[in-house]
Order: C-alpha cells, then structure tokens, then sequence
C-alpha cells in the first residue's frame, strides 16, 4: 500500500498538517522532541487502530483540544504504477474527548475494529525496540501477536479467547474465602489449552520462516561479521498444554496466577550461541533488532495479501557505524521495499544518503509540532 496523503488534526502536538507523500522515500527532519516521531505515530495509528506509544487514546489529543481527527488517502502499489484511476481507499481515526474513537473505511464505519488490522500492514523499528532484548518475554510475545494478527484474523479471536479463560482462572486462583470449584478450574484449563494449542501452531509456523530470513538480513548488515540466532520457546514443548497446566495447579493457588501456558511463551535471541542481551554491544543489539524488522516486513509482504507493507524508520541510525547504516541504506532503498517514511536529526545525513540514490524522495522540516515540506 501507499499512504499517499495524510491529514492530521490536534494528534499529540501537532495541531494541524495535511501532508503529500513519495510513493518511496519520505524523509522527516528536526530536532530532538520536536513530533517527527508524531507524524509517525500517527501513520501507525490508521494501521493499527491505535497509537505504538501511549495505548489511551484520549491521551493522543492535543492539550489544548478536544478532539482529534486523522485521515489517510492509500492506493496500491500495482494501482500507481499502471496509472490507475480507481478511487483510492480512505481511512479516518477520531475522537472527542469523553466519547468512544470512530474508524471508518470510505466513510463506513468498522462494527470491530480487529476488522481492519490487516488491511494497511505497516512495520515501524524503533528506539524504544530494544526492549525486545532487554525486556522481558511479554515484548517478544506482542511482536509475534502482532505480525500474526495482520494477516490471521481468526488468530486475534483465539487469542482473545485465551486470555479471557487465562483471566477467569487467575481470578479463581486469587481467591482468599473458599477453594476453587474443580470443575469450573477443569473448564477453563482445557479451554485455555485447546486455544492455546492452536496459537502455539501458529507462533512454531511464523518463527520457523521468520529465522533465516533473519539471519540473512543479520549477515548483509553486519558484513558476516557475528552469528546470532533466533528460536521459540514454549511450555506446549513441554507435551500435551493440557497436561502442563494441569500438573502444577497447587503450586498456581499458591502464588495465585497460572504459571504454564503459551502466556509464557518467549524468544530466545542469541549471539554467538550467548543471550544477545548479555554479550550484544549497543550496535549490535541495534542491528538485531533491525534486521528481525526487516524480516517481519519480508514475511508480511508474502502473506498479508500480497500487499507490500509500510516501513517507518524512527532515528535508526544512531549506534551504528557508518558501514551498518550504508549496508540497511542500501537494503531498504531496493525494489524489496515499498513506501518508506524515516526520521532523523541529521539533514546532510539524508542529504549524503539521497544524492547516491536514484528513486523519489520528499524532504520534511518539523519544528515544535509544525511539518513542512523542504526542499531538496
């Protein structure tokens, strides 16, 4: 897909902006603070039904407003390339404060917004994607959650099926006058197993095409300079998930939360056959996080459709060396790769990396929530 215009009203700081995009390149410059990563944030937002950084939306609304409105304008890439005159898709996002958002696609309104997931696929890198190494396994998990969901609908509700039966169980373990009934606990478990079963499926699946795609990002980035490695680990390796939960449930009343299950799945990042986190420099911990981004682009494009996703690129390039940032340069600029929005605080950074490029670019000067084009 390409985002071709982006209109936005009161979003974070910036007050208004209505801005028209390369179907490439689309270069966002300023300093520290000043809403690049806002203009970003707002592209995932009409991908994902909400922002990346602050999951209340009323918070997203500008101090000084009460309310806020986004609009997308996308066509495919096969349409713009033909010349196409068919009509381009509309998304809109708002809210008042006090109210519910709205989302609508060509002015019809979603009944559920997991309809919509999917249909813009989108990847962003990020600075805050090193908590994927330094975090605990709940980052990891979302990233699989994530990626999955944007091209498996059914996913989402089994999911959502999971961890409401996750959520009863937890409930019945808290519980301080009386024991929980046995058979309501045998319910649940088996639900949670069943759903639980499946999602594991699904992760073992993405993760197995995911990893050498990965790995070969990892080598063209690094100049085959380290070996690292990538691999799921899951309670369901255990046996039947059933069988998992089952066996340690006096020990789940006692602490009062379910220990076994595929809410305690994780990936295991590894460098030299070590934690990434413990043995990683900065650099290195940068360009793994990089090169699982590109990866998960690689694999939605081939299943979500078809459809090549967006990439948002936010202040990438600080702790690598120059070679990292020319060998990611040189990937994502190739025709593997479709629209691509960056930010930076670096103008001849970009100036240097264009001049050596032959596609479209658009250039963005942002100040304290004002964006601009600039030109080139």
């Amino acid at each position: 897909m390409i985002l071709r215009q982006l209109s936005i009203l009161n979003y974070k700081n910036i007050a208004e902006a209505t801005l028209a995009f390369s179907p490439k390149m689309n270069c966002f410059i300023g300093h520290n603070g000043v809403g690049k990563t806002n203009v970003l944030d707002a592209i995932y937002y009409l991908s994902f039904c909400r922002s990346q950084q602050n999951p209340i939306d009323s918070q997203v609304i500008r101090h000084e407003a009460d309310f806020f409105v986004l609009e997308g304008e996308y066509v495919s890439g096969e349409q713009l390339s033909a010349g196409d005159e068919e009509p381009p898709v509309h998304i809109y996002a708002g809210m008042k404060r006090g109210t519910k958002k709205h989302f609508k696609r060509d002015k019809k309104e979603y009944k559920r917004l997991s309809e919509h997931i999917g249909l813009i696929p989108l990847v962003v890198v990020s600075p805050g994607d090193t908590l994927l190494i330094d975090g605990g396994s709940e980052e990891r998990r979302r990233l699989m959650d994530m990626v999955i969901s944007q091209y498996d609908h059914v996913y989402i509700d089994t999911l959502n099926r999971y961890n409401k039966a996750l959520q009863q169980r937890n409930t019945l373990l808290k519980m301080e006058d009386r024991e929980p009934d046995p058979d309501v606990m045998s319910i649940l478990e088996e639900q949670m197993s069943q759903e639980g079963e499946l999602l594991f499926q699904k992760r073992t699946a993405f993760v197995e095409e995911l990893a050498p795609v990965f790995q070969h990002y990892y080598q063209i980035i690094s100049q085959n300079r380290e070996e690292v490695g990538l691999s799921y680990v899951s309670h369901c390796q255990r046996g039947p998930l059933l069988d998992v939960i089952q066996r340690d449930r006096a020990k789940d009343r006692a602490v009062g939360y379910s220990l076994h299950g595929v809410h305690r799945d994780d990936l295991e990042f590894t460098l030299g056959g070590h934690q990434m986190k413990r043995e990683g420099s900065q650099g290195q911990s940068k360009t793994y996080v990089i090169a699982l981004k590109l990866a998960q682009f690689d694999f939605l494009k081939r299943t979500a459709s078809h459809t090549t996703p967006l990439l948002l690129l936010d202040d990438i390039f600080d702790k690598l060396d120059a070679d990292r940032v020319e060998q990611i340069v040189s990937l994502v600029a190739g025709e593997a790769f479709g629209q691509i929005f960056i930010t930076d605080t670096n103008r001849e950074h970009l100036d240097k990396m264009m001049r050596h490029s032959s596609f479209d670019y658009r250039m963005f000067h942002v100040d304290n929530g004002n964006v601009a084009e600039s030109s080139k």
